[in-house]
């Protein structure tokens, strides 16, 4: 690893996958909340805090040295503490322009969950090394937790199309992440017998959420137009059981994902924007 390339790794978070974990559900949250007559001043502030506090942690990791890649030198010290000072005193200004005169009070509850969810991602990970999965799971509640957070600071509301954005947002999350982890252990090239064999959890996953999004819809808590954007990543899911066998070409795997990420939030902006 080149010098450069070592002290952007100390300082900008690795996570690539993570950046759409948050993004997509505050632009979903966002867009929804727009589109029904909100205010988006207020987004500048909520974008810059969770973008400033999501990168905030690399830093702050590296510097007190809970990852592999760890500040060791003098300077990588000073860099790691610099960048951790300037993101944390970013949040801070937009944090204060955010609450300014009391305002967006209830997004301190969600804040709270956030954090929440945060917390216990870093004690499976203390308790687990092996439970790397459920931990980027627990990991997507709170940066899922975008999405009614854009919602609520546009609207001043926290209603059911809130609550159904931060859940859509994190099935969506947790499948994702099942399915990538998936590809990593089939690495090499499998039969469909083989695929059967390794995918048995991923496959009751996707059984799973389909039962839960066709209980939702069924009890009127979810738009049956919004349940078809989970329809590209579910029959992502099925198709590699009959796939071909190939080995795993892990940046392809990561833009595909992307892909399926920006479609899915397309279309349950547009499915919510239908069923309201």
């Amino acid at each position: 690893m080149s010098a450069l390339a070592r002290r952007r790794s100390l300082i900008f978070p690795r996570e690539h996958g993570a950046w759409g974990l948050l993004l997509v559900p505050l632009a979903t949250g966002a867009s929804v909340a727009l589109l029904r007559g909100g205010h988006p001043l207020p987004l500048l502030p909520l974008a810059i805090t969770a973008l400033a506090l999501f990168w905030l942690r690399t830093p702050v990791e590296s510097w007190i040295g809970t990852t592999p890649v760890r500040a060791r030198t003098r300077a990588e010290v000073l860099l790691v503490r610099n960048a951790a000072f300037a993101l944390a005193a970013v949040s801070m200004a937009a944090l204060t322009w955010l609450f300014w005169g009391g305002r967006n009070g209830t997004l301190l509850w969600i804040g709270a969950g956030a954090a929440i969810a945060f917390i216990v991602q870093a004690a499976v990970k203390r308790i687990s090394r092996g439970a790397r999965t459920a931990a980027q799971m627990i990991g997507a509640a709170g940066l899922t937790s975008a999405a009614p957070a854009a919602y609520y600071v546009v609207t001043g509301q926290l209603d059911g199309a809130a609550w159904s954005l931060w859940i859509a947002n994190l099935l969506f999350a947790v499948n994702q992440i099942h399915f990538v982890q998936l590809r990593i252990h089939a690495a090499r090239p499998m039969s469909p017998r083989e695929k059967l064999s390794t995918g048995r959890g991923f496959l009751v996953g996707q059984a799973i959420l389909i039962a839960l999004l066709a209980a939702a819809c069924a009890e009127s808590l979810f738009s049956w137009y919004a349940a078809i954007a989970f329809v590209p990543v579910l029959f992502r899911g099925f198709a590699w059981f009959i796939a071909a066998p190939a080995p795993l070409a892990i940046q392809a795997v990561g833009k595909r994902e992307l892909i399926q990420a920006g479609a899915f939030g397309v279309l349950l902006v547009l499915g919510l924007q239908l069923g309201a």
